[in-house]
Parts: C-alpha cells; structure tokens; sequence
C-alpha cells in the first residue's frame, strides 16, 4: 500500500525507518504518545517489526531524501458491539518537531482521509487531540473537521511527581464523508 502526495509518500513501515522514528519518539511532543517513547535503536527496530503487519500504520516520507518524519495511522470501529461493518475511523498522526509548520502533517493527513474515505468504506473519521495542542487543533479545522466537543479530564498519559495522574483535557473532532466530499469541492481539489 503506498499513497503519494506532491512531497510525501505514505507507506508501511520497513526495519530501515528504525533510525529516523526513534528521532522523534525518543522524546514525543504531545503526552498521548509517551508510551510510544523509544529509549534505543534495538527498541527502535523492534517497533519497526511490529507495525509491519498493520495496514494502517503508515511512515510519512519525504519523497525528495526518502527520510521519514512521521507517521499516521487509524483505528476503525463500529457502530454498535454487534456490527462488523467497521465504517468509523480514528486517526492519528505524529510528525517529527524538526519538520512541523512546513504542511507536511496537513499533506499527510489530507491524502490519509481521502484513502480511508474512499479506499476503506469510512463514514465518519473523528480524532482526538489535548485542548493545549494547537497545531493539532489547527489541522484538524484546516482539513474540514469540526470540533464535537471537549471532554475535561478526559484521559491521563503521564503523572505528577507525586505520582497521581495528571489528566488532560481533551477536545473531539470530526468529519463525516459527505463532509469531507463538499469540503474537497469547496478547495477545488477531486
């Protein structure tokens, strides 16, 4: 599977990623992702076994140097316990600090939804992101998304030095795929 943008090439995640991706999960920038946090190249790689089976994870490339800054990947569910039809997605993304505010989270993501709404059957996409992380706030509007709601002291990722869990307040956006298709006419793209 691979999906390629003007700058970007979306695509599994290969042993080779090992170096690039403990780049940026040697420290991640957003608390969501601190169990993702590598510590060494061995756990780096290792993780890059891991994913190789999952269709959805995919590195962000920079097609111009091959180096991957990044990553998406989803979660699809259904509508009710019983129902097997898995039409609601919920994306993820994480972009290397080195290379946030040049657009590439937004190319990413952008040709990410548009393969899961037309490649894997979604009807609604929703992410969650913190209320203090704004650039993903930011991307989330700018793809057409809109905001559902905020959930306070929705989820803790990391504790106090005390030891208790801090527990962040989380914002939840959406997009539904009849949306998206009007939002995509409205920017002139197909």
């Amino acid at each position: 599977m691979l999906i390629e943008t003007e700058r970007l090439i979306l695509r599994p995640f290969s042993e080779d990623d090992a170096e690039d991706v403990l780049e940026y999960l040697r420290e991640p920038a957003v608390h969501c992702f601190a169990s993702m946090r590598l510590d060494s190249l061995d756990a780096a790689r290792n993780e890059m076994k891991q994913r190789r089976g999952d269709e959805l994870y995919l590195a962000i490339v920079l097609k111009e140097t091959g180096k991957v800054i990044g990553e998406i990947f989803a979660h699809p569910e259904s509508n009710e316990p019983e129902d097997e039809i898995m039409d609601t997605f919920s994306p993820c993304w994480m972009l290397n600090l080195n290379y946030s505010g040049k657009g590439f989270a937004f190319e990413a993501a952008r040709a990410y939804f548009d393969y899961l709404f037309k490649e894997k059957g979604a009807r609604r996409i929703y992410a969650y992101t913190e209320d203090y992380n704004l650039p993903s706030q930011r991307l989330c509007e700018r793809l057409g998304m809109r905001r559902e709601g905020l959930f306070m002291e929705f989820v803790s990722f990391i504790n106090n030095p005390d030891g208790t869990p801090v527990y962040e307040n989380t914002m939840q956006y959406a997009i539904l795929k009849k949306e998206w298709e009007s939002h995509a006419k409205q920017c002139g793209q197909k």
